[in-house]
C-alpha cells in the first residue's frame, strides 16, 4: 500500500494527463516534487505547440529548472502517468532527478521497461530509482484507451 503523499502527487500527474487529452494531446501528465512541494507540472505539447519533444516530462523538468534556477534536480522526483519513453527517461537522468514514479507501464514506447531499457546500463551518468505504483496502472491505462478511441471515431 502506498502512503498518501505519494498517491496525492500521482493523482496530479493524472489530473495534468486529463488536462492534456482534453486540449488534443496524448494524456500524459508529469509533476516534479521536492520536499514534499510540487515545483512543476507538465503535460503533453505536442500537439499544441506542434513540437515532438514537448512530452510531460521535458515539459515539466523545463519548468523546474526554470522556476528553480537549477539545471540539476537531484532532490527531486517526478510522478509521471505513463512510463518515461527513451528521450524522457533520458533527460531525466540528465536533469539527475532522484526518483522516477510512474502509472503504467508502455510495451511500445516505454524506455524503462521496455524497448530501450534505458537504465540497464552501467554507463549511465545518473541512474534513478525507478518505482511503478501499480495501484494507479489501470487509471492512466484507460485515459489512453479512451483518448485513442476518440481520436479513430474523429478519423
Amino acid at each position: 500500500m502506498l502512503n498518501f503523499t505519494l498517491m496525492k502527487f500521482m493523482k496530479q500527474a493524472l489530473n495534468s494527463a486529463r488536462h492534456a487529452g482534453k486540449n488534443g494531446d496524448v494524456p500524459i501528465g508529469a509533476v516534479i516534487v521536492r520536499d514534499g512541494v510540487v515545483v512543476a507540472r507538465g503535460e503533453n505539447l505536442v500537439q499544441r505547440k506542434q513540437n515532438p519533444t514537448l512530452h510531460a516530462e521535458i515539459v515539466a523538468i523545463n519548468r523546474a529548472t526554470r522556476k528553480l534556477g537549477e539545471k540539476f534536480l537531484t532532490d527531486c522526483d517526478i510522478y509521471v502517468s505513463l512510463e518515461p519513453c527513451a528521450m524522457c527517461a533520458t533527460a531525466i537522468s540528465f536533469a539527475r532527478i532522484r526518483n522516477i514514479y510512474f502509472a503504467a507501464p508502455d510495451d511500445k514506447g516505454g524506455g524503462i521497461t521496455a524497448n530501450a531499457r534505458v537504465f540497464d546500463t552501467d554507463k549511465h551518468l545518473w541512474k534513478p530509482n525507478v518505482i511503478q505504483m501499480d495501484e494507479f496502472a489501470d487509471e492512466s491505462a484507460e485515459l489512453l484507451r479512451e483518448f485513442f478511441v476518440s481520436r479513430r471515431k474523429k478519423d
